[in-house]
């Protein structure tokens, strides 16, 4: 009896411990010194630490455990009147390090670079085959490379045939006042053997059969190819030498799809050569290829020029850069490159609204040709509009955290961002039920009562966790290279040292919502790489690494520089038609996904710096 009545007492106890001294929440002060009866009905909460949380009472974050403080006017999501559209605070414009373009005409100017290599000119290329039948009874050209001129013998054959044939002259000859058309097809006979009319009329004079006859070379050029030997016996059709004349030459350039608008006839390529680094050459476009190589996805660009010194030989490798406008056009719409964010093949950019100071529009756009520095614009923006040409992806992400479309989340709503298995509650304005916090204490090194200054959204970075992103990228490299080699095997061990970094990564550099956005894209990268390690099909793993590269150039653009240059490539083919980016090293197309198949299939999209 006594125990009952003992812990009935302390059931009392504890309850009056937990419920008792609460008393009426409106009596409640709240972090920013106020009780809450001091904030008009409709106030937004929030918290300090997570920002896309949203409850329409005061409470404690699901996340941390912080109370939950109100969201201040400017950064209430009550702008109803810019659709699509997100506000930073002059301190967030500051650290993203925003800058503004105005959109504005100008004529579309390009550098285009093309690589290629020099040719023979193909109308100065001549091929000796064998007319007739015979043995090579004297060789007179020893080796390729060899010097000759127009007339010069390289060869005598002897030909049974032609002994037949001179044998036939000398009787037609009888017949020549009788029988005119005898005598002249047996002439014939011997001009369709190669024989010149000097030599039918040598052999008539003579009066005597020659037992050898002549092979000339047609042009003044240089032996490319010698196919024969002394002795060797040769039939009608045989090759017996190649000779060009390399005074005149081609060089052939390689243009890609996105470059071949800008290149038109007569156009001037200036270039170099490897081999002569010193010098300078400069040839007109002539020629321009009417169908793309359907494996290379690229067009033949042809230019010639004379080298009467030779210096320029077959094979040699070249580089050019062809300086151009977009033939036929006059001032168009263009928009810098670093404002456009890119989602597949759609392209996004944020412009800043005529009535709101910091409020940000996501808009998609439709790009046209590529202009050095710009793309020219087909339609979504209007000339004297101003967009960010800086800081876009913080601004993006600024975008996804209030829930509205963006090029992380172009569909909007409210998006997760804690920690793996950690529900945000940031789908409503107020958090799920039953969710309960994960700790009473706010992260270490924040005050529980920060105000509401603390809600400025933080965008720096460490310098340290971006050497260990850059890392990231260095390593992935190898993983890369692993699809460029179509090696599934090893596509997998390089997905796990690729694994391997990621974890190295310290994550508690990063704070605030950059820690969060780490958090996401930390989520994404690993399961890519578990995907390429689970599997042994080379086209699924190739699957798995476009998303991966999705989310590396995610955090790239978040967090800033690596340190190095990377290219941003996409190629149209990749995931079954739907397009796919990857990151690379150098601007020379090296495609991963396709490998040797269809190496150069792709097109740069992006300088990363």
């Amino acid at each position: 009896m006594l125990i009952n009545i003992g812990v009935l007492i302390l059931g009392l106890l504890l309850g009056w411990l937990f419920f008792g001294g609460s008393g009426s929440i409106s009596n409640e002060v709240v972090s920013d010194g106020h009780s809450m009866d001091d904030h008009k009905a409709g106030t937004v909460w929030t918290c300090s630490m997570h920002p896309q949380i949203r409850a329409d009472k005061p409470g404690s974050c699901p996340i941390c455990g912080m109370t939950l403080i109100p969201l201040a006017s400017d950064e209430d999501d009550s702008d109803g009147d810019a659709q699509f559209s997100v506000k930073l605070s002059n301190a967030a414009m500051k650290i993203a390090e925003v800058e503004m373009s105005t959109i504005k005409k100008k004529a579309p100017y390009k550098e285009v670079y093309l690589p290629g290599k020099v040719m023979a000119d193909e109308r100065n290329i001549a091929e000796l085959t064998a007319r007739y039948p015979g043995r090579i009874e004297k060789l007179f050209v020893n080796f390729t490379g060899e010097k000759v001129r127009k007339g010069q013998v390289l060869a005598k054959i002897y030909s049974p045939e032609l002994v037949t044939a001179q044998r036939e002259l000398f009787e037609a000859i009888k017949f020549k006042e009788t029988n005119s058309n005898y005598y002249q097809a047996s002439r014939n006979k011997l001009r369709l053997w190669d024989l010149t009319d000097q030599q039918i009329t040598a052999i008539e004079e003579s009066g005597e059969v020659d037992f050898s006859f002549d092979v000339l070379s047609p042009i003044t050029g240089t032996v490319t190819m010698r196919h024969v030997t002394l002795g060797d016996y040769v039939k009608e059709g045989s090759a017996l030498f190649e000779v060009v004349d390399l005074r005149h030459v081609w060089v052939m350039f390689d243009a890609y799809e996105s470059d071949i608008p800008w290149i038109k006839m007569r156009d001037k390529i200036k270039f170099k050569i490897k081999s002569i680094p010193s010098k300078d050459f400069e040839a007109t476009v002539t020629f321009i290829d009417p169908v793309l190589d359907p494996m290379s996805r690229v067009a033949g660009v042809r230019a010639e020029l004379d080298n009467p010194k030779e210096l320029l030989k077959p094979q040699m490798l070249a580089t050019g850069v062809l300086k151009t406008m977009l033939p036929g056009s006059s001032d168009q719409l263009v928009v810098p490159k670093s404002a456009v964010l890119w989602t597949g093949k759609k392209a996004v950019v944020y412009v800043m609204t005529e009535n709101h100071n910091n409020m940000f529009q996501f808009r998609e756009i439709e790009l046209g040709a590529d202009a050095g520095e710009y793309y020219v614009v087909r339609s979504g923006l209007l000339e004297g509009e101003m967009v960010a040409s800086n800081g876009v992806f913080k601004i993006d992400a600024a975008a996804q955290l209030k829930g509205e479309k963006s090029m992380m989340n172009p569909e909007g709503g409210k998006v997760q961002m804690g920690h793996a298995g950690m529900d945000m509650g940031g789908g409503d304005k107020k958090p799920a039920s039953g969710i309960e916090p994960t700790s009473s204490k706010g992260h270490e090194g924040h005050d529980t009562g920060t105000k509401e200054s603390s809600m400025k959204m933080d965008m720096s970075v460490d310098e340290d966790f971006r050497r260990q992103l850059a890392e990231v990228y260095k390593v992935h490299l190898k993983l890369q290279d692993a699809f460029l080699a179509t090696d599934a095997s090893k596509a997998k061990t390089s997905a796990a040292d690729v694994k391997a970094v990621i974890e190295k990564v310290d994550m508690s550099l990063v704070k605030g919502e950059m820690h969060n956005h780490w958090m996401k894209g930390l989520k994404e990268l690993n399961a890519s790489l578990d995907k390429i390690k689970g599997s042994s099909d080379i086209e699924k793993q190739r699957l798995a690494y476009a998303d991966f590269n999705d989310a590396l150039y995610s955090a790239i653009k978040m967090f800033g520089s690596t340190g190095v240059t990377i290219y941003y490539q996409f190629c149209p083919m990749a995931r079954n038609g739907e397009g796919a980016f990857w990151l690379s090293p150098v601007k020379e197309i090296k495609n991963p996904y396709y490998g040797e198949s269809m190496l150069t299939c792709g097109e740069n999209r992006e300088i990363i710096d």
